[in-house]
């Protein structure tokens, strides 16, 4: 994330009170007071298009109508907020949609666990139940992976600005390259040639764990046959297959699973971010039945009973009830990547890459430090937009899904006028 010059002392407060690791304050430095669907108003009352959308938490936008009022409606009704992983009304009432709506449609077979509220708790539990199931150790990860903030997580991420701030070794996992990592050269062939050859340094490992697109690594979009070869490289080894659905899921690809067009079926999948519906703190470990091998408490958490959440989730699984939803946020990215084509054709000097799939796409920028300036000034204009990638060298489209196509295309004229007045400098 860029930082922009900060112009007022509105920002005070935080430089003085917060802690230094604080990082989209910086970048978007204003007060924000107001949201509603993929608009945000900051306490001057100036309103910004939201490209960002929570890094992927609101993909059913700000302030839902429907999730409002049945948080209201619980809330007034004094219903139980915090029960750990006691039965309630409220989280039977989610399983029950969530089996309904999407697992079984889909002839998904899966245990669901709430293993926390955030991204890295899902990742956590997940690395854990794979060793614990295979009595292995090692997990392989991608390069640009991004899979948490917390020590297993940082493990099987690439980012070295991240791992270092583990402050201790990362141990356990081994990195290979991710679909076209390498330019010109068969990631899947390079795998298998580590796992096949007993002096390759590679032990037989518990788990591969990826994302089908890489989202704070650079929008980097797996090809659906690449995936494919992997979940067969899984069977063969008997290595159990843990796909990261937690930025490129809930519908941010088109389908609600992004692994789903590939045809794969993932041992576990980890879930966060937007399947909380309104915002609210929610993770989900999705596991298949024969390896839910835990005992009882072997791994908990005290706020893994978030009530508010999943009241937000099951009113938000109505988005699924048929493909119509699914259909839009396709149409949607189809004049995204249209934007984006045109753009890359209207300024050579970028040496534009389009990037990614669904909503869920960007532009890496092949000059260095011009994807910040670009943002920056896309921010004073009323946009709020992200970078990413290893070097912020990605302009990073992350809508609220439900979006119509006047925002978008005005967050595009934006983006357009932004770049212009960049090149211009």
């Amino acid at each position: 994330m860029t930082t922009a010059v900060i112009s007022n002392d509105r920002m005070k407060t935080f430089e003085e009170l917060e802690s230094a690791v604080r990082s989209y304050s910086r970048g978007w430095p204003t007060v924000f007071e107001k949201s509603k669907g993929y608009k945000l108003w900051d306490v001057d009352g100036k309103e910004y298009i939201d490209f960002f959308a929570g890094a992927g938490t609101l993909n059913y936008g700000h302030n839902n109508s429907s999730m409002q009022e049945r948080l209201i409606e619980y809330i007034q009704k004094d219903g139980i907020l915090h029960s750990l992983d006691m039965g309630t009304t409220s989280r039977k009432e989610f399983l029950e949609a969530f089996q309904e709506v999407i697992l079984t449609p889909r002839n998904l077979d899966y245990k669901v666990m709430f293993p926390g509220p955030t991204g890295t708790n899902s990742v956590e539990s997940a690395l854990k139940i794979a060793r614990k199931v295979t009595g292995r150790d090692t997990v392989i990860s991608f390069t640009n992976a991004f899979h948490g903030m917390t020590i297993g997580s940082l493990s099987v991420t690439g980012n070295s600005f991240k791992r270092h701030g583990a402050g201790v070794p990362l141990h356990h996992s081994v990195a290979m390259p991710f679909d076209d990592y390498v330019e010109d050269q068969d990631s899947i062939a390079y795998i298998e040639r580590f796992l096949e050859d007993n002096g390759s340094g590679v032990a037989l490992p518990a788990a591969i764990i990826l994302e089908t697109v890489q989202g704070e690594g650079g929008i980097n979009a797996a090809r659906m046959e690449w995936l494919k070869k992997i979940e067969s490289i899984c069977r063969r080894w008997d290595i159990l297959l843990i796909v990261d659905d937690i930025q490129a899921g809930c519908g941010r690809t088109g389908t609600f699973f992004s692994f789903e067009p590939a045809g794969i079926n993932p041992d576990i999948v980890c879930l966060s971010k937007s399947i909380g519906g309104a915002g609210l703190p929610m993770a989900l470990t999705l596991i298949k039945p024969e390896y839910d091998q835990w005992g009882p408490g072997e791994h908990n958490g005290t706020f893994r009973g978030n009530n508010l959440a999943f009241i937000a989730a099951k009113e938000a699984l109505n988005f699924w009830k048929t493909d119509d939803f699914s259909r839009e946020i396709k149409q949607k990215a189809n004049l995204v990547k249209d934007r984006i084509e045109a753009i890359i054709a209207k300024y050579p000097e970028l040496n534009g890459e389009a990037r990614g799939r669904g909503l869920m796409q960007g532009i890496a920028i092949d000059v260095d430090g011009l994807t910040g300036e670009i943002c920056a000034e896309a921010f004073d204009r009323g946009l709020i937009i992200e970078t990413s990638g290893p070097k912020d060298e990605v302009v990073k489209f992350l809508p609220p899904l439900i979006i119509d196509e006047d925002g978008l295309n005005k967050g595009f004229d934006i983006l357009d006028e932004s770049i212009a007045k960049v090149l211009s400098k």
